[in-house]
């Protein structure tokens, strides 16, 4: 099944600001109302920076949620297939939010010019992150991801990029050097980054990877708890990526926790799902490439006024200093032996 987008226009004042100060209350509610909803004119802003997020009343109906995409991330293409694979994750019964769709379209337009907006609507949600040393949350979550994993393993994303050293890592290491990094910590920052990525790049190299659609971003934030029943939400960062990528994340704590941690998650995962143990290999690596691009995720939304306001302690002297020791002892569990399995 194939969702288009659909346009509705409206006159917007120019603005010389960032992008996101077009989101007035007055600009979110007109946009969902011309697509034929009836707002009550409740509005909370949800806890979101790459993009924005609103909860909108609805007129006799339960909220919606109104997502508004940043502009020039993603190509239409390209979120028109994190709403695909939404769609065949929600065909499988799998706990997916996926975006509403009207007349056969999921991906709306509102504004012209430099002030237009892509948007898209979803179903109110409520729960609470899981408890990961519940291990019985553990076990049900392995399973959804084998579920997750074996729709995303039918077929490829063909406008969505892969997870890779160069995107993740060298381009972001690039970027943090050449604007962002004090002077005094460029030289230790760049050589224990190099480093790493040096290690990532064997480790990737001397093992075969699959890379299949994944969530990748399913930490505990993007998982609701609810009455025992998980629902993943914001595939926004969904990939071409293997599928340790979406594992990995659910494990924190020492190495014996986290070794039990894992144990449990694949107990679940391969009622439903072949696993390759290869990919246990890049576990770390694939740490390493998501502490990289963090800070330059950071950098690079600088000129957001929401990323200053949320994150003061950000390119300060102790932020860069912390990171180089962090990458320290990250270049550190690249050395060590992979998780096993029991």
């Amino acid at each position: 099944m194939s969702f288009g987008l659909q346009s509705a226009n409206m006159d917007i004042a120019d603005s010389n600001s960032h992008p996101f100060s077009v989101l007035t209350p007055d600009f979110v509610l007109d946009a969902l109302e011309s697509l034929g909803y009836i707002c009550d004119g409740r509005l909370l802003a949800l806890n979101s920076y790459e993009n924005r997020v609103y909860q909108v009343g609805i007129e006799d109906s339960d909220p919606l949620i109104a997502k508004f995409y940043r502009p020039a991330r993603w190509s239409d293409e390209q979120i028109l297939e994190e709403h695909e694979f939404s769609f065949e994750l929600a065909e499988q019964e799998l706990p997916i939010v996926a975006p509403l769709v009207q007349d056969g379209i999921s991906l709306f337009r509102c504004g012209e010019g430099d002030t237009e907006f892509r948007f898209a609507l979803f179903p109110r949600k409520g729960g609470h992150a899981p408890e990961l040393d519940n291990e019985d949350n553990l076990l049900i979550l392995g399973r959804l991801l084998g579920r997750m994993h074996r729709v995303g393993s039918a077929q490829q994303f063909q406008h969505r990029p892969k997870i890779s050293v160069d995107k993740f890592g060298q381009d972001s290491v690039g970027f943090i050097t050449n604007h962002f990094i004090p002077a005094d910590l460029k030289a230790s920052y760049n050589a224990i980054a190099q480093d790493v990525l040096s290690r990532v790049n064997e480790l990737y190299s001397a093992n075969e990877l699959t890379f299949i659609r994944v969530h990748g971003d399913c930490h505990v934030g993007n998982i609701l708890w609810r009455d025992d029943n998980p629902h993943f939400v914001d595939l926004d960062d969904a990939r071409m990526a293997p599928a340790i990528q979406d594992i990995w994340m659910l494990l924190s704590g020492d190495r014996s926790q986290q070794i039990t941690q894992l144990s449990v998650v694949m107990e679940g995962y391969k009622d439903f799902n072949e696993f390759d143990a290869r990919e246990l290999c890049i576990a770390e690596s694939l740490r390493a490439l998501r502490i990289l691009h963090y800070s330059a995720w950071l950098a690079k939304r600088w000129d957001d006024p929401a990323f200053p306001h949320s994150f003061p302690w950000f390119n300060t002297q102790r932020y860069w200093e912390e990171q180089i020791l962090i990458l320290r002892e990250q270049r550190a569990a690249l050395d060590e032996p992979p998780l096993p399995i029991y």
